[in-house]
């Protein structure tokens, strides 16, 4: 929306001529002069501002942004604004691109998306997000302009019968019971990894899952992840495609066909309801609140720094609260303007949401990862002589036990959907081979126990080496002889050590030559390796990982193989995994997050990330 500051003026009046010839000429000369009166602006200069905005919040942001642009200013300038709609995910994709980085899920650029002067996403969990790639790519303290709560939407005749709207007041603790015992209950969710609402919904619902567990680290586990299940099975990529699968009729057998629950925006309910459906759905406001929409107002560009904080001023008074109102939305504390249409039982006002370390956020959106996206792996696990080496910090067990206690709380992760198999290596474990099948690679569907009892029954190799080239690229041809297009196709090797083969076996530069000339580009593999330990070749990993793609994460401490085995475990289609994890170490020293701070996998976390199982209390 582009507005700009012209003067006022008055047209040259046409004189009375007697001959009309001279007349004609003198009402054309008095047009041509007032037109390039009116046309004149007394502007000393024009400044250009683009503001990025979701749809749901760019109408208001249009209106206000005219009406501020249009009057004079002191200094004699003028400011050209043009609001553009964008959604906040591809926006957040553009920034990162800028350091050369992606967020999880989101994936890249899309090309068309620009980076704007002022950006003003739906939530700061995108400022969180953008951080935690590169902590420079966003500035601090923006300004919150207009704020949405989450609810919790429910179809009316089911939020009256099943959960007692409008009277009873509703925690998610019960909502999680209700989908645990009811197998009617169809969960709906906005994909998390790119809307905002999706992802305070995923960050509630598991800290709620987790606290349903009463304090059984086990029964948590199973909730959570029958949770995260039930929310994946009924995701949806788009805020529209979701709003579809709402029931279109009362009668029963439509209600039961229809979308039972979902995390939406206030905002969202308002406008749906506004276009009176056959069914109403209701706007319940669940405790604890999820984090809320709150449109920070970001300026991007330091040279516009001081014409979008007057453009900020004008954003906070009565007008634009009134225009918010309009559209479904609050004002800046929560405050509703004229013309909002008020859902039943709302809080007239709202609290300020604390928005979670940006580490926290993109450890749940890790594991979401590895719940929705199907993958087809091959685990291979290191039984060499080394892996009896004890680990103080795990109260003494064995380096065995934590690994496979990793995979075994990994594997309650991966859904039917999964494929899965299992191998060992050390040295001569099958004959003269140095590795050894325990599972073929097969749907967790039909299979699952299978691969649980095999971890259950694997033990260390008294005294054997570590054959791990030769395992490696064994594993990656194994992997590669049932490419499936379907899913993600990834080899995982954990391991406690460096190569160590005395019967001989593949060099470094044999066994990368081995695995270029092995490599389909039509058919990619992701190398996952993981060390265990402070003995590992890390250099030789990533030689590895980086010549055909994948990852290397290193556990310097044992004991924290459960935080890296989920990192991962989280595939990411679409090239190599880079990786920047808290407790991974290179020979230069510690990662990039002090050593001395607490895992962000631990049970620190306000919204409960380690109940979900998969790694271990300490």
């Amino acid at each position: 929306m582009k507005g700009r500051h012209r003067s006022a003026g008055s047209s040259g009046a046409a004189l009375k001529m007697g001959a009309a010839a001279v007349a004609v000429l003198v009402v054309l000369a008095g047009s041509w002069y007032a037109f390039r009166k009116f046309s004149q602006t007394s502007c000393g200069s024009s400044t250009k501002l683009t503001i990025s905005a979701p749809a749901d919040i760019a109408p208001a942001l249009k209106l206000q942004a005219a009406d501020w642009s249009a009057p004079g200013k002191s200094d004699d300038s003028c400011v050209d604004v043009e609001v553009i709609e964008a959604a906040s995910a591809d926006v957040a994709a553009a920034i990162a691109a800028t350091s050369k980085k992606s967020l999880t899920g989101v994936g890249q650029a899309n090309g068309k998306t620009r980076v704007p002067d002022i950006w003003v996403p739906d939530s700061s969990l995108w400022l969180q997000r953008l951080r935690a790639a590169n902590p420079a790519s966003v500035p601090t303290g923006a300004t919150s302009i207009a704020r949405s709560p989450i609810v919790v939407a429910v179809p009316e005749p089911i939020a009256t019968t099943s959960f007692g709207w409008p009277n009873a007041k509703i925690k998610y603790t019960d909502l999680i019971a209700k989908v645990s015992g009811d197998q009617k209950v169809k969960l709906g969710i906005v994909e998390p990894s790119r809307d905002s609402t999706g992802l305070a919904g995923l960050m509630t619902l598991a800290a709620a899952a987790t606290a349903s567990g009463g304090g059984n680290a086990t029964q948590a586990t199973q909730i959570a992840t029958a949770a995260l299940r039930a929310l994946a099975a009924g995701r949806s990529s788009l805020k529209d495609d979701l709003m579809q699968k709402f029931p279109r009729g009362s009668d029963p057998q439509a209600l039961s066909a229809g979308l039972t629950v979902a995390p939406l925006s206030e905002q969202s309910v308002i406008q749906y309801n506004a276009q009176q459906p056959p069914v109403r759905i209701a706007a319940i406001y669940a405790d604890p609140a999820p984090v809320a929409l709150d449109y920070p107002f970001v300026v991007l560009n330091k040279d516009r720094a001081a014409t979008a904080e007057q453009l900020l001023k004008s954003l906070s008074g009565e007008s634009f609260r009134d225009r918010l109102g309009a559209i479904g939305l609050r004002g800046a504390v929560g405050a509703a303007g004229k013309g909002f249409q008020t859902p039943t039982n709302a809080p007239p006002a709202l609290t300020a949401s604390q928005v979670p370390e940006a580490t926290a956020i993109e450890g749940l959106l890790t594991k979401w990862q590895a719940i929705t996206l199907p993958a087809r792996m091959l685990a291979v696990i290191d039984v060499s002589g080394s892996m009896l080496t004890k680990v103080p910090t795990a109260g003494g067990v064995d380096r065995m036990t934590v690994t496979l206690e990793a995979a075994r709380r990994g594997m309650q992760l991966f859904d039917d959907s999964w494929a899965l198999g299992v191998w060992t290596f050390s040295t001569q474990l099958d004959g003269a081979k140095d590795y050894k099948q325990l599972v073929p690679i097969g749907p967790l569907v039909s299979q699952r126990n299978q691969c649980l009892q095999a971890l259950q029954a694997i033990r260390p190799k008294q005294n054997g080496d570590t054959a791990l080239y030769d395992t490696i690229l064994a594993g990656y041809k194994a992997v590669q002889a049932g490419w499936d297009n379907g899913r993600i196709n990834s080899l995982i090797v954990m391991t406690d050590g460096e190569n160590d083969d005395p019967a001989g076996g593949l060099s470094l530069d044999q066994l990368i030559a081995e695995l270029k000339a092995t490599a389909d580009p039509a058919k990619p593999i992701q190398v996952i390796l993981i060390g265990i330990g402070d003995k590992v070749g890390e250099g030789a990993m990533r030689q590895i990982t980086d010549a055909v793609g994948g990852g290397t994460f290193v556990a310097p401490d044992p004991a924290k193989i459960g935080d890296i085995f989920l990192q991962a475990i989280s595939p990411r289609p679409g090239g190599p995994t880079q990786v920047t994890f808290p407790l991974a170490r290179s020979k230069d020293g510690p990662g990039p997050r002090d050593q001395s701070r607490p895992s962000f996998m631990s049970a620190q976390l306000p919204v409960g990330f380690a109940g979900l199982g998969l790694i271990q209390q300490h």
